[in-house]
């Protein structure tokens, strides 16, 4: 699936439809939640065809496209379905019990197949339920025009703080060729650098958010000095979350470009499978690596290295720091000690060089030799030959002759 997203250009009247039609939207999920909550046994068809009956007992819901209320139930299924795996699983501490959602400054509206319209130079939308919202001219659409309008799936509006989005999920299946490199790479992410490879070379750590902490408490403070519900309060509201939307969207724009570089540059990526989730716990480094966004980049890598056909491992992070990369010896270290030096071999290295490489040393351990590589989901390919595209790796036995 390709997501395209273009900014809708219209007027305050067509916003004002807009956040109607995403607060029926909001509504129909958390009552979908509700009639969950007093009815035991309720499944997914049984909240889809609750939309039905939402639709007859209020007429606002009514308005709403009936496979946009249908894609709010198949939403508020989702976190029922997460919460049964969690409990399924037997993960300890909170199963993530579904909650309602409150107003906020971001929401949005989906629509499958009906309720809009595309113009035939793919440069205008019109949204034709209840609502009537009518046209809005799409910024940032061109490569809608190499695609058949059959392909979209899915259409989504999203409200954010600078204004509504509208993105289109496409049925494509995404594959880039590219050349052979026949380099190997191990990465080890910190926070005094962002990642140092086992090359030795580091990347620094933007801190997009502790440069922008001076602005975002000055914003805060006004916010805080203005009277609640007052015209002036949800301009100072508005402009903070501008910053922080520009802060969200510099890392995302810096764990993209980044994770490309790394995949299109090297034909294998190893990497620590950490657990954020735990480490954020820590509360003096929980703002400095929640910062550093990690798992966006993470999932970025994986994401690359399947469009791209690279192989990306994940290696269990135990003792990479205190291996000793010459001689494998166990040196235990301290957080603030920045050097690795080795008792039994007299090896001398940076903390974060020594660990990318013993990264490296476990996923080549891991992927085993060239001939049989099957890392990273569906990636079948070899070091140093050709790449092959995505196939699936479960299939069906043919028949015997």
């Amino acid at each position: 699936m390709l997501v395209f997203e273009a900014k809708l250009e219209g007027k305050k009247q067509q916003y004002e439809r807009l956040s109607e039609a995403i607060r029926t939207a909001r509504f129909v999920r958390n009552s979908c939640i509700r009639y969950w909550m007093d009815n035991k046994g309720v499944g997914k068809y049984e909240l889809s065809a609750y939309c039905a009956v939402l639709a007859k007992q209020f007429p606002f819901a009514n308005k709403l496209n009936s496979q946009a209320r249908q894609a709010s139930a198949e939403r508020a299924w989702s976190s029922i379905a997460r919460f049964y795996d969690n409990c399924k699983k037997g993960k300890p501490g909170k199963k993530g019990f579904p909650r309602f959602k409150k107003h906020q400054t971001h929401g949005s509206v989906e629509y499958k197949t009906t309720g809009y319209k595309l113009s035939e130079d793919r440069r205008t939308i019109t949204f034709t339920d209840g609502f009537k919202a009518g046209s809005f001219k799409l910024w940032g659409t061109s490569d809608l025009h190499f695609y058949q309008l059959k392909q979209i799936k899915r259409v989504r509006v999203v409200r954010r703080a600078d204004g509504y989005y509208v993105q289109f999920c496409l049925d494509v299946e995404r594959i880039e060729k590219r050349e052979p490199t026949g380099k190997t790479i191990g990465l080890d992410v910190g926070l005094n650098h962002f990642y140092t490879d086992s090359d030795g070379q580091t990347i620094e750590n933007p801190r997009h958010l502790r440069k922008s902490e001076k602005a975002l408490k000055r914003l805060s403070k006004r916010l805080s000095r203005t009277q609640k519900g007052s015209k002036n309060r949800g301009f100072a509201r508005n402009r903070l979350s501008r910053k922080h939307l520009k802060v969200s969207r510099q890392r995302k724009d810096f764990a993209v470009k980044l994770a490309r570089c790394v995949v299109q540059s090297n034909d294998l990526v190893a990497y620590e499978d950490l657990q954020v989730r735990n480490l954020v716990r820590n509360r003096k480094l929980a703002k400095s690596i929640s910062d550093a966004a990690w798992s966006a980049f993470r999932n970025w890598l994986e994401y690359f290295g399947k469009v791209f056909g690279v192989v990306t491992v994940a290696v269990p992070p135990h003792y990479t720091s205190a291996n000793c990369s010459n001689c494998g010896e166990i040196i235990k270290k301290s957080l603030s000690q920045r050097t690795h030096r080795c008792h039994h071999c007299g090896f001398v290295l940076d903390r974060d060089w020594n660990a990318a490489i013993n990264i490296l040393e476990l996923g080549l351990r891991t992927v085993g030799h060239t001939g049989t590589l099957n890392v990273s989901g569906d990636i079948d390919l070899c070091i140093g030959g050709e790449t092959s595209q995505c196939k699936p790796s479960r299939r069906k036995r043919k028949p015997k002759e």
